[in-house]
């Protein structure tokens, strides 16, 4: 799913568990920067590459656009590193020791990690063998499931039209609520 997508589906939840359990702004806030992080930093080492290097802004965003096969040519170091920071980004066991390291420290669950949670899971299905299939079991595999390529024009549609209705959804519940 596109970063648009999985930070709006992120805010949704946010605004649901909201209605139940009040949530500050900054865990709001930390749940949707995870919920976009994982399909940002594999292009950090793209973009470093860029700020400190020989590559271009084009590539930074021929890279970001791409559809498989298609990436501009990157130096090897800069694509192993971009390569194993999405792998890292969109592992369950990776994901699970984070938030067993932060429930450690914090003795309770850190509601911003469901940001990257809702990433990883909605991945695994809307990423196909054919488009970036999301291994969700690395270190121990980089084998993904074939699930549903999310650039499927008529599932972009149906994924926007799905964040549409629960927005309208959310606005008119919340009305309702509010008035005497």
């Amino acid at each position: 799913m596109d970063v648009v997508a999985h930070t709006l589906w992120a805010a949704a939840g946010a605004a649901a568990v909201h209605r139940r359990r009040p949530l500050s702004r900054g865990t709001v806030a930390a749940a949707l920067v995870l919920a976009a992080l994982p399909d940002v930093m594999h292009l950090l080492p793209i973009a470093a590459w860029w700020a400190l290097g020989e590559g271009s802004l084009a590539a930074v965003r021929g890279y970001a656009l791409a559809s498989p096969g298609q990436e501009p040519w990157l130096p090897a170091i800069v694509e192993l590193w971009s390569h194993h920071l999405h792998c890292v980004m969109h592992s369950a066991p990776i994901a699970a020791l984070a938030t067993l390291l932060a429930w450690g420290v914090r003795r309770s669950f850190w509601f911003p990690l469901l940001g990257w949670w809702s990433h990883i899971v909605i991945d695994v299905f809307t990423h196909s063998a054919d488009y970036y299939a999301v291994p969700v079991l690395y270190p121990f595999t980089e084998r993904g499931f074939d699930g549903l390529a999310w650039t499927t024009p008529w599932f972009m549609v149906l994924n926007y039209a799905g964040l549409a209705a629960v927005g309208v959804w959310l606005v008119t519940v919340r009305k309702r609520s509010d008035d005497p």
